[in-house]
């Protein structure tokens, strides 16, 4: 009960901030706005539907990785030291965790609906499954950025560092989302994609199991 407790407030906390500091997740959305308007703008019409696929996901890639960031660059020693004294340290990376991924799936269907607005996906396409595979993903990029942002936290230069620690990770969940994407715009089976979608559950069970393991020891140095 206590850790649930303190999982809430601190999610209530992270609510407060980012509405009080309402241009970072305005600049998110305005990168997500722009890079599908300049892509317009040199494609204007995709020419195959993997093109249309793999650029949703580049995209949302970067944009994740600026939404995602700030989880603990953006706080200062001081203000880490407090939340130290006050909570434990696995329910502050729960907390951090379940809070990007409520912001990643709201910044994801808000990016996906721009982008087929702008870009007419095509007619085969299961919308049930390609919405699950934008879900996902969205978790995905959470768990995986969060833990990477404490890690990057501790050290200089964190968005550098970032950058350079996500890629062995993020590269492999790209792939398998893309694939069960894909299947979803070639309007294939939905068996198909089971092993893609339970695969994708390991990844993100396994992110988190590493998180809760080392984060204590990480966040008392």
């Amino acid at each position: 009960m206590q850790l649930a407790k303190q999982v809430k407030q601190l999610i209530k906390k992270e609510m407060i901030l980012e509405w009080r500091n309402k241009y970072a997740l305005n600049g998110v959305l305005l990168y997500v706005v722009s890079t599908v308007f300049v892509c317009y703008l040199s494609f204007i019409s995709m020419p195959n539907k993997l093109t249309w696929n793999a650029l949703f996901w580049i995209i949302m890639l970067f944009a994740s990785i600026n939404a995602v960031a700030k989880s603990f660059l953006q706080e200062s020693k001081g203000r880490h030291l407090y939340i130290f004294t006050l909570v434990s340290p696995i329910a502050l990376i729960i907390a951090k965790t379940i809070y990007n991924s409520i912001l990643m799936i709201g910044l994801t269907l808000i990016a996906l609906l721009f982008y087929c607005m702008v870009f007419e996906p095509t007619a085969e396409i299961d919308i049930p499954m390609y919405l699950l595979a934008a879900v996902l993903g969205s978790l995905s990029f959470a768990t995986i950025f969060t833990m990477v942002s404490a890690i990057a936290s501790k050290a200089g230069n964190g968005g550098m560092l970032m950058a350079i620690l996500s890629f062995p990770v993020i590269i492999p969940v790209l792939i398998v989302l893309i694939k069960l994407a894909k299947n979803a715009i070639d309007g294939l089976d939905r068996s198909v994609s089971l092993d893609d979608i339970g695969l994708l559950l390991v990844i993100n069970a396994m992110v988190m199991g590493v998180s809760l393991i080392l984060f204590p020891y990480l966040w008392r140095d």
